[in-house]
């Protein structure tokens, strides 16, 4: 290899993230890199000559009692910078260690560090772009990076070297024409990472002849393997239980056996075999997923046909191939032939991506998320661009290159991954996909989905969400105005200036500038014109963001009118003009046509998403405007979401029910007062049998229900004084059980309210507190950050409701602010009481109160995850005890204490429970 560089690979410990507000560096950790191997570390502590705050003990395990007699900064500031010179610096997230450890050379005289920068937070997003998290301690358990203990600079500087040469060695295994690729963009980087990537290719061009590749087959991709064929499996389903415990005992070691596992088996067996319909609800702790996969990889290899399994998130399919389905494996000792298909859109389109990369590039977003995908072509398999981890402006580059339509090219070589997904499942035992595939699929033309000999469909009431989103349209000014942006005029370097490079004459350009501009014109008055509307109607609450039925606004149908037109002409016109002239001797033209071809297509989407909201009517529809008055016109946003979803339901699940047996499963399929609930919005036959499957007796011995009976009525005290009251209750619980604490409400603004209370009496500053709404970052990124913390505690609204899994210590309270009704505010709600209404229903008893009920058993289920765990759910919420419906809430959780408590003595409570 060429000569290579050194690396002072730094990380440091500090008070809090601001050296010019006071905060100051306690441990500073150094190790140095060379000829790709650790030579040398460095480690002190440094006196930071001030208290270390609870949050940065508890994080770094640092206490005031272990710098007090280290040195100061300026006592090692010499030496430290002696040691960085003629070396490249490397952190992990560079723009914090480097600038930090700048601000205190200042501080105490010394001079600037003059250095070449690496940063591996950048340097692993490049060469492991389908990582789910980049900050170290994830990724040094993905990349098993040895890892002592996060948040101490000696191990975290250790880490990071690791890291570093995990990149170096990554980097050198990649195909030439790759790193070539990536060498010619890695200039635009924020660090030197080009320096290294010169590097590797200058070796690797002394080990390789240079070729020629034509087009996009100049893109190296993963070279693919043969699957291997297992032959017919000779295991038939286990009927009796010892057979079943024999095989589950030979596949899993400790396995535990769950007698309800076992009838949920039997159950689906029997279903299978006779072809019927049913409905499985398997609560929490019993082995679900194992229970209907046994069966249906049993009853796939007999009948030589694939078993449908769908879910609701992308997610969830991962687990279900990357977890559930090895155990299956082992279970049945032979490979299960597994196939994932979703919809064209989940995939990159190859030749699109070619095309961009003969571009020049349009920011650093999209420098990056190219180099990103240069490198996950020679790590993926299925060519799904849900694998890949891109930021925000990355986003907007993946779907520029989304498999949009059937491939037309002549070129025999190309690999199209949606067609290999398609291929593959046409020869499994098992497809996995989602409830959006199946939904989509009785709107095409040849279904993806007809080979199938049963369907299972797990996390069923998701189903009604996926038909609601499947049909839902959204117009948002930004993402339009971020469309219309990409045409530009003829004197700027957008769409309509780049058709003089392909010789279009002068008099057409106008021609479409002019059609275009009155485009932006007539639109923006149509914008103009809604808010106005607006701010014509009252007004009540003291809240910024503002829900209002767009019925209540009267609106005129033919301004809106105006605006398609316009854009349908403007449309007609570019295509005529663009398609009547050759272009073939211009080099350029291809790439820019494919331009012109893919945002006229979306403006063509674009167009008949308005006409859906804003010109036609659906006979049973919830149709509402949301803005911002903080930010206008930019947070405007409308929606239309159709309510008839039980017939999209029925003609999706027809054909899969003529083929063989269709089994719906979830953890939360009923309620005790509604037993149809769910089946009846999924437009089931209440004949449909419903099979309920419950864990042990013992398995909530770890649970306790607390009702806090002193609580205000929230109708009997302004909303101040029950916030007051709320955040008390918080910040006892939390004081006592030390964090760990989920805390759910119903509303966004309450949540914030709360929130911004507790941090204003200081009283929790020793925790670290995450908020859905106000901390940055997604809800699995908050999730994560909770679990960091032994000291933590999550506020999170409805989307915390269900779906999240919080095994072991990690979680031991949950608080539930107020029972989960839906706000009568709500759109969707007020649309759905008013139907039912007409149809002479009671909408509280029919709709209301069960769907709360739901989102309380779904609550009261992030607490228990397994056996062992221990936990008290917590109601603030008076309603449980004095409304006759209260009881409601109670029969659908399991059977656990419940207790009635003063504040002062849920205190106590959770000190004798928490000791026992």
């Amino acid at each position: 290899m060429v000569e290579n560089h050194k690396y002072a690979v730094v990380d440091i410990e500090t008070t809090g993230h601001s050296s010019s507000n006071g905060d100051r560096i306690i441990q500073l950790a150094i190790v140095f890199v060379n000829n790709y191997k650790v030579v040398h570390t460095f480690s002190t502590f440094i006196n930071p000559e001030k208290s270390i705050p609870f949050f940065i003990q508890d994080l770094t395990k640092i206490k005031d009692a272990d710098v007090v007699n280290a040195p100061l900064f300026e006592e090692v500031g010499s030496e430290v910078l002696d040691m960085l010179q003629d070396h490249i610096f490397v952190a992990h997230n560079i723009h914090f260690d480097l600038i930090f450890l700048q601000s205190e050379l200042k501080r105490v005289g010394l001079p600037k560090l003059i250095c070449k920068t690496m940063d591996t937070v950048e340097f692993t997003k490049l060469m492991f772009p389908n990582l789910y998290s980049y900050k170290l301690q994830d990724i040094a358990s993905e990349l098993q990076i040895d890892l002592q203990m996060a948040h101490r600079a000696d191990d975290d500087a250790l880490a990071t070297a690791y890291l570093l040469l995990k990149c170096i060695e990554q980097l050198s295994h990649l195909p030439l024409r790759t790193i070539e690729l990536l060498h010619k963009r890695s200039f635009h980087l924020k660090s030197n990472l080009s320096l290294l990537f010169f590097e590797i290719l200058s070796t690797k061009r002394t080990k390789y002849e240079p070729k020629e590749y034509p087009m996009y087959r100049s893109i190296p991709l993963k070279q693919m393997e043969e699957e291997k064929d297992f032959g017919p499996i000779n295991q038939s389903y286990p009927l009796e239980k010892q057979l079943k415990l024999k095989l589950f005992q030979n596949g899993i070691p400790l396995f535990e056996e769950r007698p309800a596992q076992f009838e949920l088996m039997d159950t689906i067996h029997l279903t299978l075999q006779e072809k019927k319909e049913i409905v499985c609800e398997a609560e929490t702790g019993i082995g679900k997923t194992l229970g209907y996969l046994l069966p249906a990889a049993i009853y796939a290899m007999e009948t030589q046909k694939p078993v449908i399994i769908s879910t609701y998130t992308t997610h969830l399919i991962d687990q279900l191939v990357q977890e559930e389905i090895p155990k299956l494996d082992e279970v049945l000792g032979v490979k299960t032939r597994v196939a994932k298909l979703k919809g064209m859109h989940h995939y990159i389109d190859l030749y699109r991506f070619w095309q961009h990369l003969q571009l020049e590039d349009e920011s650093y977003d999209e420098t990056f998320t190219i180099m990103q995908i240069l490198v996950w072509l020679t790590l993926t398999d299925e060519g799904d661009l849900t694998e890949i981890n891109v930021s925000g402006g990355g986003q907007l580059f993946v779907d520029k290159i989304r498999r949009a339509v059937p491939f037309k090219s002549e070129e025999s070589e190309v690999v199209d991954f949606y067609e290999r997904a398609i291929q593959k499942s046409r020869n499994c035992n098992i497809i996995v996909t989602n409830h959006a595939m199946i939904l989509a699929d009785q709107d095409r033309e040849f279904r993806l989905l007809a080979k199938g000999c049963a369907t299972i469909i797990d996390e069923a009431h998701q189903f009604i969400h996926a038909s609601m989103s499947r049909k839902e349209r959204i117009f948002s000014y930004t993402n339009w105005k971020y469309i219309l942006g990409q045409f530009g005029t003829l004197d700027t370097e957008q769409l309509l200036y780049k058709l003089s490079i392909i010789h279009i004459p002068l008099p057409l350009r106008i021609r479409l500038e002019k059609e275009f501009v009155g485009i932006v014109n007539i639109f923006d008055e149509t914008v103009s014109y809604i808010i106005n509307s607006v701010q014509h109607t009252k007004n009540r609450s003291k809240n910024t963001k503002r829900t209002i039925l767009l019925d209540d606004l009267h609106l005129n149908e033919s301004i809106f009118r105006k605006v398609a037109l316009s854009i349908q002409t403007f449309i007609l016109s570019a295509k005529s003009i663009i398609q009547s002239y050759s272009l073939k001797e211009e080099a350029v033209a291809p790439i820019i046509l494919n331009e012109w071809e893919y945002w006229i297509r979306e403006l063509e989407i674009k167009v008949a998403e308005w006409d859906e909201i804003f010109l036609q009517e659906e006979s049973i529809e919830a149709k509402w405007l949301e803005i911002d008055t903080r930010s206008i016109p930019g947070s405007l946003t409308i929606i239309k979401r159709p309510l008839n979803y039980q017939n999209d339901i029925k003609h999706a699940l027809n054909p899969l029910r003529a083929a063989g047996a269709v089994i719906w499963t979830s953890g939360t399929l009923s309620v005790p007062s509604n037993r149809h609930f769910i089946t009846s919005q999924l437009g089931l036959h209440e004949k449909i049998e419903i099979c309920s499957y419950k864990t042990s007796a013992d398995y909530y011995n770890g649970a306790e229900l607390l009702i806090i009976d002193d609580m205000p009525e929230i109708q009997h005290v302004s909303q101040s004084d029950y916030i007051e009251s709320v955040a008390e209750a918080i910040v006892q619980t939390v004081l006592v059980t030390e964090g760990r604490c989920f805390v759910l409400f119903t509303s966004q603004d309450m949540l914030r309210k709360t929130v911004d209370l507790i941090q204003d009496t200081k009283l929790l500053d020793d925790y670290m507190l995450f908020a859905q709404g106000m901390s940055s970052g997604s809800r699995m990124r908050l999730l994560k950050s909770f679990q960091r913390f032994s000291k933590s505690v999550l506020f999170g609204t409805n989307s915390f409701w269900e779906g999240v899994d919080v095994p072991g210590d990690a979680l031991s309270v949950i608080i539930m602010v107020r029972l989960p009704f839906s706000s009568p505010d709500d759109p969707i709600f007020k649309k759905r009481a008013e139907l039912l209404t007409m149809n002479g229903q009671n909408p509280f008893a029919a709709y209301s109160l069960p769907e709360a009920v739901l989102r309380f058993r779904q609550g009261f289920g992030r607490l228990i995850r397994s056996s062992s765990d221990k936990g008290v759910f917590i109601v603030l919420d008076r309603r449980i005890e004095t409304k006759s419906y209260g009881s409601d809430f109670l029969q659908a959780i399991p059977n656990i204490p419940v207790k009635k408590v003063s504040l002062e003595n849920m205190v106590l409570e959770l000190e004798n429970w928490y000791t026992k």
